[in-house]
């Protein structure tokens, strides 16, 4: 194969979603020759098959439940039912923005832009297109696609994936979610909220199951008041097709029927067939392994993304190639703290948290050494003018710093930056509890807990 550069690359990028756009970016702004291979489009799973058309899709179904909802409000509005051409219209034009602006991006910082399915052909090279790219680095970053479960085929008929569900021309009289994680809570939210009749499946005790246990049970009361009805504790058996839709079998016997089955059991990494194995890339089950600087077993190959054993989530990817941009550039560079990462559930009410959970906390720190405190967002005046309920609830190590913040109700996700302040810089309750908060906000809720848990309560009992 032919070199396409007539030089070599410093880096070579292979994937060009989150972690990879954001490593070319970052790269090309310290001075190195970039080159970024990507065989859809830039942007990722995140900006085209993720984040951002599920944030629209669950816009799009809070203003359906606003419209539902008037009348608490004192407007006089009619709900007349969801337009999916519509729908899809909105929501691709949002994607569509965004892409123009990274593609503008891309360009602007004169990175090699390559469309095409690359392969790792050496520990220094990519071939795509019949070209071969050298690099002095490599950087695999080619992400994820949803999982199944063997035995079952995902057929994108009546047994589909998120892939699909971002597609589907219509909204679903009833579905079954095969998994109550982020993903199955996020799309059984905002299928209710178009009238979908939902039912969640999951084999573990609690839904969003990684959360601390207070907030899923928050999200549990939540949906039940909504109408999503879910099983927990029991592991799916079997799907069949039924006349009129799939009827999913569980191990405990239970049976439920639907039109749709959507199976949202997690994603998995893209690294079969693309010569990793070849070059020496240590793996596992599929995952590139990495240490806490994203470095493989081989000098001269780092990865990032959901194609490593972390945290899957955009903004993680984000920080993982900038480390990988910066490390390469001969800056010094600090390991991510994954504990102190930013996590958001999309439904309504939202689950936002940072830190640790209490079981975590009592784990490392020892179950004497443990504080917790709860907040009621019912003593907030701004969540009660918006009607959202649901806590606030601090992790504290006794006379020491706050290492989780849990919380559950409409809007946390916008929340969740001063609690990621809070854990990551070690605050002690009495130092953000004199800091102050605006009034009448949501936020103002993480400023009175932290001052319920200084000792100094205002708006809620000792």
């Amino acid at each position: 194969m032919a070199n396409d550069a007539s030089t070599v690359f410093d880096l070579v990028i292979l994937g060009g979603g989150s972690g990879g756009y954001a490593a070319a970016l970052r790269a090309s702004q310290l001075g190195l020759d970039v080159a970024l291979i990507e065989k859809d489009k830039v942007g990722g799973t995140c900006l085209h098959y993720g984040c951002i058309p599920t944030k629209a899709l669950l816009h799009a179904g809070e203003v359906a439940d606003s419209a539902r909802e008037s009348a608490g409000f004192g407007v006089k509005a009619t709900f007349e039912g969801i337009d999916m051409p519509a729908v899809h219209k909105y929501k691709d034009g949002v994607i569509s923005g965004l892409y123009k602006g990274l593609q503008g991006l891309i360009a602007s910082r004169k990175i090699t832009y390559v469309e095409g399915e690359g392969r790792l052909s050496s520990p220094t090279s990519v071939d795509v297109n019949g070209q071969r790219y050298e690099g002095r680095h490599i950087l695999l970053a080619t992400g994820s696609v949803p999982k199944s479960i063997p035995g079952l085929e995902i057929d994108g008929n009546r047994i589909i994936n998120s892939d699909h569900a971002l597609k589907l021309d219509r909204v679903p009289q009833s579905v079954v979610i095969l998994g109550g994680g982020v993903i199955g809570c996020e799309f059984a939210s905002a299928w209710k909220s178009f009238g979908t009749d939902v039912t969640i499946v999951e084999g573990l005790p609690h839904l969003v199951p990684a959360e601390d246990e207070n907030s899923s049970k928050l999200l549990e009361r939540a949906f039940r008041k909504r109408g999503i009805k879910f099983s927990l504790g029991s592991f799916f058996e079997k799907a069949e097709y039924t006349d009129n839709g799939v009827k999913v079998s569980l191990a405990n016997g239970k049976e439920y029927e639907a039109e749709l089955l959507l199976v949202a059991i997690g994603r998995g990494p893209v690294s079969q067939g693309l010569g990793y194995e070849e070059a020496g890339v240590d793996m596992d089950r599929g995952y590139v392994l990495v240490d806490e600087y994203c470095r493989t077993n081989v000098p001269t190959i780092s990865a990032v993304g959901d194609l490593i054993p972390t945290l899957q989530l955009a903004h993680v990817g984000f920080a993982e190639g900038i480390l990988v941009a910066e490390r390469l550039a001969g800056m010094d560079v600090v390991p991510i703290d994954y504990d102190g990462v930013p996590r958001v559930t999309y439904s309504h009410p939202e689950v936002a948290s940072v830190g640790l959970t209490e079981a975590k906390a009592k784990e490392i720190h020892g179950a004497d050494k443990v504080v917790t405190l709860k907040y009621n967002l019912g003593g907030n005046g701004r969540s009660k003018i918006l009607k959202t309920q649901g806590e606030i609830k601090l992790v504290q190590v006794r006379d020491g710093a706050v290492v989780g913040v849990h919380m559950v109700g409409d809007r946390m996700g916008e929340q969740v930056g001063e609690a990621q302040l809070i854990y990551n810089w070690e605050a002690l309750p009495a130092e953000v509890a004199q800091l102050v908060h605006a009034h009448p906000t949501q936020n103002e809720a993480l400023g009175e807990a932290h001052l319920a848990l200084a000792g100094k309560p205002l708006h809620s009992h000792d």
